[in-house]
Order: structure tokens, then sequence, then C-alpha cells
């Protein structure tokens, strides 16, 4: 069976902080994950061997047995047990401990592979670390199996309103539901929809749904305030008028009241975006009039506003 060296699949140094460790693994599963690499099977291989190595290096305790046990692996799970008490050199089978009983093969021992065979990738994590029927059902109930990340893009549009969507999973399809009001960046847990357990009678990991929201032309965001810059032509900022705006496929109508000025901020309550986690609330809408000049005005008009405006530069 084939050592698995987890420091060099994640491409980390032993002496890797946990926060190395987790960026290392987010990168690498980005790119091998099945979602990005749909019928790869090598991809597919590769996704598998880095969540295996993640499982173990972002766990300290697995870390030190496997740091402190090292290439002495196939030996401890040749006995199982507890692997303090093999690391302390117990003595096993009639009084002599490991290192009497399993030299290495050029000091006249043998080869653990001769014992082992040549196994998968995953036979060694489940040798290791208890996958076999030497595991306690204490320790195999607490193995959970990996938890996925993943990204789902959205517009703003969705955000407000909510929406329902259909996402891939490994080989499965879940449908989410998203309720509105969710903002950029906010992460779903989708629980027991992650990985299976490596052990049995463990239990799935979980799926985490990162929300992305596509950044809207007209509209921008501020927790659950909308921000919308209205350009107005240069009568109606003078005349007043009523005027009605899309706001997210939500029709919001306001007066302009008479010599308004460019730069001029309405606040509309509650005609923002519904609150997350209680969507009957609402934030505000603050418009902003943005004042432009008509454009191709004939000549007796322009004769017309240059009286007028002689009249009041008096």
């Amino acid at each position: 069976m084939e050592y698995k060296d987890y420091y060099k699949i994640l491409g980390v140094p032993k002496n890797a902080t946990a926060d190395d460790i987790k960026k290392a693994y987010r990168k690498l599963a980005k790119q091998y994950h099945p979602d990005k690499n749909p019928g790869n099977k090598a991809a597919e291989a590769k996704f598998k061997e880095i969540t295996e190595a993640n499982e173990v290096l972002s766990d300290p305790e697995k870390r030190k047995y496997y740091d402190k046990l090292g290439a002495d692996w196939a030996k401890y799970s040749q006995y199982g047990g507890n692997p303090e008490d093999f690391m302390r050199g117990q003595s096993y089978g009639g009084g002599r401990s490991w290192q009497q009983q399993y030299r290495p093969q050029e000091e006249g021992g043998f080869n653990f592979g001769d014992i082992f065979g040549e196994g998968g990738f995953s036979d060694f994590f489940k040798q290791f670390f208890g996958g076999e029927e030497r595991t306690s059902s204490r320790r195999a109930a607490g193995m959970r199996g990996q938890d996925y990340e993943t990204e789902m893009e959205i517009s703003l549009e969705d955000a407000a309103h909510g929406v329902s969507r259909i996402l891939a999973v490994m080989d499965k399809k879940l449908r989410i539901k998203i309720k509105p009001g969710v903002a950029d960046g906010q992460v779903l847990k989708l629980s027991g929809h992650g990985g299976d357990s490596n052990v049995p009678g463990g239990t799935k990991g979980d799926l985490f749904v990162k929300i992305k929201v596509k950044p809207h032309k007209n509209i921008e965001r501020k927790g659950n305030d909308l921000y919308y810059t209205l350009p107005v032509n240069s009568f109606t900022a003078l005349l007043g008028d009523k005027v009605s705006i899309d706001v997210l496929g939500t029709q919001v109508a306001f007066s302009i009241p008479k010599n308004s000025d460019s730069g001029k901020v309405f606040r509309l309550k509650g005609k923002g975006m519904p609150v997350y986690d209680n969507p009957e609330q609402r934030g505000d809408l603050y418009v902003t009039l943005q004042i432009h000049s008509p454009k191709n005005l004939s000549e007796e008009d322009l004769a017309t506003i240059r009286r007028i405006a002689e009249k009041y530069n008096k």
C-alpha cells in the first residue's frame, strides 16, 4: 500500500500553518473541482486526493499522529489500538515492541508492502486513521465527511426577489432556494450535502455556497439600502414633475419639486432591499438627481431661452 505524502499533495511545507493548509486546499479544490472538470476522471481523482490530505492536515489530532508516525503507518495499521501507545513503543505480540518485531528490509526484516498489497490512495487513509473494523464506534461516529465549498452568481434582481437554482454537486443535482435580501459574499450552509465519511457510521459533510451578486448598471447596494442616480433634463428640474423609475423590477413613483438642483437626494423609505431574515422589512431607496441640458433645441427655442436668461441675469 502506497504511503501518501499529504504535504506534497497540497504543496505546503511540513511546518505550514493551519491557514497555509486552508489556502492551499481551497486553491487546488477550486482548480480540480468536478463541477469545473465534468467527465475528467483524472481531475476527479486529484480532487479526492487533495480532499483526503486536507481532512488529515486540517485536523490537529490527525495531523499529530500523521507527523509522528510518518512512514511507520504500516506498522501501526497492523496492530491498531491506541496510537499514543504505539508512538511510546508499547509491547505487542509476545512482549516485543514494534521496533523489535518489524525491522527494515535492509536489516533482515521484510517489506510491509508484501503484507498490505497495493491498495488505492484511500486505503492508506482508512488504515492510518482507523477506517477498518478496529475503529471504535465512538470515534467513527465523530468522523465527518469533507465539507464542500462552491460559488453561485446571481443578479441584484435575484437577490431582491429571491431565486431558485439547480446546483450540480459531484454526481447529484440540488435545487437551492435563495431568500430575498441575500447579500454579496453571504455563505449558505446546506447540511449533509458534502462528502461522504471515510469511516463506517460517520456523518456526511456540509455544502457551503458563497453567493456572488453581480454589479448592477444603475443601482448600488449598501447594506439593505439602494442608491439610484436619475438623469433628468433641466426643464424637469426647473418645472418639477412626477416620475416613475424601475427599481429591480418594481416601479417606484415620486415627485420632483420645482427648482431642484443637480445632486439633490430623495430618500424613499422602505423602497430598498428586503431584510434577509425578515423580508417584511426593507431598507431605503436614495435617488440622486443628475441634471443635464436638453439636446437638439431649435434656434427658435434657444432664442426663447436667451430672452428668459437675459431677464433673470439682470
